[in-house]
């Protein structure tokens, strides 16, 4: 399947610096899958409706300071390498092209809705995440927040104090909250506001019940419940049980698009714009020669995720690298920091090596277990 079947001209141009408050009634107004931001009339960027309507800038302040960056797509283009880029620019939205004018855009939602009778062949434990961050429910929307920025993720689950699962909190959660209060409580003096809204417990902001899947539904049965409840993600639970087994996005089914069965080694590298000294190359190669180093370990995925913090050193910002395999082993992963991306692969890659050699250690410690058992069964 292409683009071409899938890509909608339903969008809006805009230029970088129209006021927010004009797009923002574009959006009201006209209802557009998503906004194109140009400059000079040349392509710079987009913007999404929740991205905007989730922004609490000035209405004065110019576009170019919420939209995003988005890889360019041909109209053309494959399903599978197009879910590869929105993946890989960690996107939602992306302009299409035809030639060199712009045919329109294509979304997340609209991949997934094409591709959602496929589906079914797809089980939640062979893309949920199973490395999962939570938080006590009893925990500050403040602490919410910074796990959030320091793991660059959008969801937390919410556990009471026995580790069983009471509700979610979302990013969307917080800036609903923000904006809510915001609007009752009006113009005037919110001095010590933004504290008190940091020490609020996050049982009261979280999502309650939780919208859950379990590791054998398939990929088509739980997007559908995504788009049923408006949400990008589950959690992922045992059968009849309230703990937390995983988590899955939309993003991960999206991913799973793009696995190949071909000899070399499937990657992808989400916030790929941020490598600098290094390259998509090098990164395949030195992933390779760790998981070489245990032969019978088949990798079917790998996925490495760059976040960028604000913290800088002469220059370089601080990176988080998140490297995760899918093997035939299971997963396996290793994460780290560095100034520059490169630093903080190699960080990762040294944490993933002594991971992968802890598999490789406890199944050789197993195939001896077994083979001892089988001599002292012939004596």
């Amino acid at each position: 399947m292409n683009i071409v079947d899938i890509a909608v001209p339903e969008y809006v141009e805009v230029d970088v610096d129209e006021r927010l408050a004009k797009v923002r009634s574009i959006f009201e107004r006209e209802n557009p899958k998503g906004i194109v931001v140009t400059e000079d009339g040349e392509y710079a960027g987009v913007v999404g409706e929740k991205q905007l309507m989730r922004s609490r800038m000035e209405d004065d302040t110019k576009v170019s300071a919420v939209m995003k960056p988005a890889p360019s797509v041909d109209r053309h283009e494959d399903v599978r390498e197009t879910a590869r880029l929105l993946v890989e620019g960690d996107v939602k939205i992306a302009p299409v092209y035809e030639g060199e004018k712009l045919y329109g855009i294509v979304t997340v939602d609209q991949i997934l809705e094409a591709v959602l009778d496929s589906l079914d062949a797809i089980t939640v434990g062979q893309i949920a995440t199973e490395d999962v961050i939570g938080i006590n429910d009893k925990d500050t929307v403040g602490r919410a927040i910074n796990l959030l920025r320091e793991n660059g993720i959008s969801r937390l689950p919410a556990l009471d104090e026995d580790g069983q699962l009471v509700g979610v909190v979302t990013t969307n959660d917080i800036v609903e909250f923000v904006v809510r209060d915001h609007e009752r409580q009006g113009s005037g003096d919110r001095a010590g506001d933004i504290d008190r809204m940091l020490d609020i417990p996050v049982y009261d902001i979280m999502s309650s019940p939780v919208v859950t899947a379990t590791a054998d539904e398939t990929a088509q049965g739980v997007v559908q419940r995504m788009f049923d409840n408006d949400i990008s993600g589950l959690v992922v639970t045992p059968d009849g049980a309230d703990t937390v087994a995983g988590m899955v996005t939309k993003t991960d089914v999206l991913r799973a698009l793009t696995f190949t069965e071909e000899d070399s080694m499937d990657v992808q590298i989400t916030n790929v714009d941020l490598l600098d000294t290094t390259s998509r190359e090098h990164i395949i190669e030195s992933i390779e020669q760790v998981v070489n180093k245990y032969a019978d370990m088949r990798v079917i995925h790998a996925h490495v995720r760059l976040h960028a913090h604000k913290e800088k050193l002469r220059g370089t910002p601080l990176i988080q690298c998140q490297i995760r395999l899918r093997t035939n082993e299971g997963q396996v992963g290793g994460s780290g920091e560095g100034y520059g991306a490169e630093h903080a692969f190699h960080v990762a890659l040294d944490k993933l090596e002594r991971n992968v050699l802890e598999i490789k250690g406890v199944n050789a410690d197993e195939e001896y277990r077994g083979q001892l058992l089988r001599k002292l069964g012939q004596l």
